[in-house]
């Protein structure tokens, strides 16, 4: 096939338009870089195309999932089944693999739960002798995470002080939100039982920062802010890099292979034009990958040569290996108490106000599984929408259902009185579980596709049972009943598949030791020098915590030492 090549060469080819591409792009182009961003979908205007005040009633569907499995109004062009772009899993194995493609990708439609990771995190190997440490410290991040705060802007308060949980470190936060009446209630329960209850951080805006505008509880966020209060690449990261004129952005590139030279130096990336199916390719003196964790591994392993027989900068093997994902179950109560309650405001951002984080230690408390969880929970009178309050014939708290005036006023008097817990946890790396390149399956354009080789172990479902246990012990405080069956072992305890929590990580992973890693501390290939990787594809271990504000960090950090090696003519 013709590659037709821009004769442009930029400094910085960067792969990817969300939480790592977008810090990429606003740090090297505020330090001189001339920048070219490469997104496999289309623009994404928030303004043009998200529908934040939207009405249920404004679709025929009420704003039931069409091809966006959160909704029809949710800001994700995407989800985890794409046409024309297929992934496969090997024999007894499921993993289910989201994209986003769209400008910003899921930076749009996240749920903006931003934790900062603590001391622990870096060093679990260190504490509990299971997994890998990271090759620096918190410390080292810790100034990242600062410049995080200060820039992009979020709510929450000083964890470690509250709760004494010395790895909830503390940040540079606004004021969060009150929490609402449900949370007031499962806080007194959660106090009860020693579980730690504290204000939630979101990276959404409770003051005015940068010309952003404070929240003013729409609490729409999974559509996408067109006040631009809640963080996404594209209203936050990118407009301070198209400000410097240094930054151009081709959207419609699904990228194919990252190019290289006989030197083993990376020279640019050959991407197949969606408009046309034409096969293009654009130059530059440095390649940063971010197109989220399995894609950026997915380039690397279709980027072969003579050279790089194995994939480009996989001489170790490390390019696929170690896949991870967030552990993640859920329960649901119904509440007798908040039965018929009065209306209250309930105003605040989307998502909750309050959470608990990883209260235990697993070492000193004994606990038969490495790692923790923590809890992120749900309730409330949100709008109405499809399938509101759906089964209400079987609600525990009900008469049955029924027609017209009647069933009306089952619907106003149930609202809000079910609470949801969803565990988030960290998973443990296991050779087992893996990426690789399907031989005999390409997608519509031609690219070969990943194949995910999945396996929880006992450590997962021995924490997913304690999140079971945990949830129906708030339930139950709170003077509750569980809705529905709690699963056990045979369900795996509700530990949802590979994939779901879509915190995909560790497929390209960092470490000093160049025969078991791709990357050096600086996400910087151990093969291919001008060539970096700024999504969760580094990551050494997942983390209760959720990933896009480490992402970011560790984006940030990463560019700026790209900055000063091209500075110092190092690269």
């Amino acid at each position: 096939m013709q590659v037709i090549r821009s004769p442009k060469v930029y400094d910085v080819v960067v792969v990817g338009s969300g939480a790592g591409g977008g810090i990429t792009a606003k740090v090297l182009t505020e330090a001189g870089a001339e920048v070219c961003m490469l997104e496999a979908g289309p623009e994404w205007d928030q303004g043009r195309d998200g529908k934040m005040l939207g009405w249920p009633y404004d679709s025929p569907r009420r704003g039931a999932s069409t091809e966006r499995p959160f909704g029809e109004f949710d800001a994700a062009w995407g989800g985890w089944q794409l046409d024309g772009e297929p992934y496969t899993s090997a024999p007894g194995s499921q993993f289910d693999w989201f994209r986003a493609r769209m400008l910003g990708g899921r930076t749009n439609h996240w749920g903006r739960i931003s934790l900062r990771w603590g001391p622990d995190d870096f060093r679990r190997k260190s504490i509990d002798g299971v997994g890998d440490d990271w090759p620096f410290t918190y410390d080292d991040i810790k100034p990242y995470y600062d410049k995080l705060d200060e820039f992009v802007g979020i709510f929450g308060t000083n964890h470690a002080a509250e709760t004494g949980l010395h790895n909830e470190p503390d940040g540079k936060f606004q004021p969060p939100p009150l929490p609402r009446a449900y949370e007031l209630y499962f806080k007194q329960a959660a106090d009860r039982l020693k579980v730690a209850c504290v204000p939630a951080r979101l990276s959404i805006l409770t003051k005015p920062l940068n010309g952003r505008a404070a929240c003013h509880y729409c609490a729409q966020c999974g559509r996408g802010c067109t006040t631009h209060s809640n963080f996404q690449s594209t209203t936050v990261l990118l407009p301070p890099a198209m400000k410097t004129g240094k930054l151009t952005i081709v959207t419609g590139a699904m990228a194919r292979e990252v190019l290289s030279n006989d030197e083993g130096k990376a020279t640019g990336v050959s991407y197949i034009d969606t408009a046309t199916g034409e096969e293009k390719a654009v130059q530059g003196r440095i390649v940063v990958l971010a197109a989220s964790a399995c894609e950026s591994a997915r380039l690397l392993l279709n980027s072969k040569s003579a050279r790089f027989p194995n994939g480009l900068a996989n001489g170790s093997g490390a390019v696929g290996q170690n896949l991870t994902d967030s552990t993640g179950a859920s329960l649901s109560g119904f509440i007798p108490k908040m039965v018929g309650m009065p209306n209250y405001n309930e105003d605040g951002t989307g998502g909750m106000h309050l959470y608990m984080p990883w209260w235990l230690n697993n070492v000193k408390d004994k606990l038969p599984f490495p790692r923790g969880y923590h809890i992120e929970p749900g309730g409330g009178r949100h709008m109405p929408g499809f399938g509101f309050m759906g089964g209400i014939d079987r609600h525990p708290g009900g008469s049955g259902g029924g027609y017209g005036k009647g069933l009306k006023e089952e619907y106003r008097r149930l609202w809000g009185a079910t609470i949801g817990f969803a565990g988030r946890g960290e998973m443990v790396a296991n050779k087992d579980t893996y990426m690789d390149i399907d031989p005999n399956v390409v997608d519509k354009w031609g690219i070969p596709v990943p194949r995910f080789h999945w396996k929880f172990g006992d450590s997962e479902r021995l924490q997913a049972r304690h999140m079971m246990e945990t949830f129906k012990a708030l339930i139950e405080e709170m003077g509750g009943t569980v809705l529905g069956k709690i699963p056990g072992a045979e369900q795996d305890y509700g530990l949802a598949a590979g994939g779901r929590i879509i915190h995909e990580a560790g497929v390209v992973r960092l470490g000093d030791d160049r025969k078991a890693s791709a990357l050096n501390k600086y996400c910087q290939a151990h093969e291919v020098k001008n060539l970096f990787v700024a999504d969760a594809g580094p990551f050494v271990s997942q983390a209760d915590k959720n990933l896009t504000w480490t992402i970011m960090a560790l984006a940030w950090r990463t560019s700026e030492y790209i900055a000063e090696q091209r500075k110092a003519l190092a690269i």
